[in-house]
């Protein structure tokens, strides 16, 4: 089954609202702070809220997407921000900020047309895929992903006991002290041949 995993970056998933997608009438999620998780049997629907939460975030859209008899589909997703998230940084730089809040919404039309917006304002595939790309990835599940990368572990594990701050103190530090062990290594090299640092 398909595995949503969200970058670790300064965010939270707040709400899945769907409308008239696939074969859900009506849908709307709320989600609490911590990890959450999609589980159920095979067909229970857990591809298809991943689906319309890919659409959200830019993923092609289609008409076949909009449930049987229906004009369009409706999808929006809410993050909320941290100040350090990137993604407050890219709403800022585009006109799009919303005070701690992301507000993506994708509309696609039983004719194949499809609308975004960010915030309360039309926005494009593009955009919606930029500011996506800050806030989630969506994975198959034997797909390559950020979990099994050991940076991406350690992040997480930092975030969750409330530690990235010293994690990026003491990588600083770590930098700081390989600079100084290798000029170290340079001026004994030096010694060595008789020069003098």
């Amino acid at each position: 089954f398909p595995v949503v995993g969200l970058r670790f970056v300064p965010f939270m998933l707040r709400r899945l609202t769907i409308r008239d997608f696939v074969i859900v009438d009506r849908l709307e999620l709320e989600f609490e702070s911590g990890f959450g998780a999609l589980t159920g049997e095979t067909g229970a629907g857990k591809s298809i809220l991943v689906d319309a939460l890919a659409l959200a975030l830019g993923d092609r859209a289609e008409a076949s997407v909009v449930r049987v008899g229906c004009k369009q589909a409706d999808i929006a997703v809410e993050f909320e921000l941290d100040d350090r998230s990137p993604a407050v940084v890219w709403l800022a730089d585009n006109d799009l900020a919303s005070d701690g809040l992301c507000l993506l919404r994708r509309v696609i039309e039983a004719s194949g047309r499809s609308r975004g917006y960010i915030n309360g304002s039309p926005a494009t595939a593009a955009q919606l895929r930029d500011i996506g790309d800050l806030l989630a990835d969506i994975h198959g599940q034997n797909a390559h992903h950020a979990l099994l990368r050991s940076d991406a572990q350690r992040a997480l594990l930092d975030a969750h006991g409330g530690q990235s701050a010293l994690a990026r103190e003491v990588a600083g530090l770590h930098r700081e002290w390989r600079r100084l062990a290798e000029a170290r290594e340079q001026a004994l090299d030096g010694l060595a041949r008789g020069q003098f640092v």
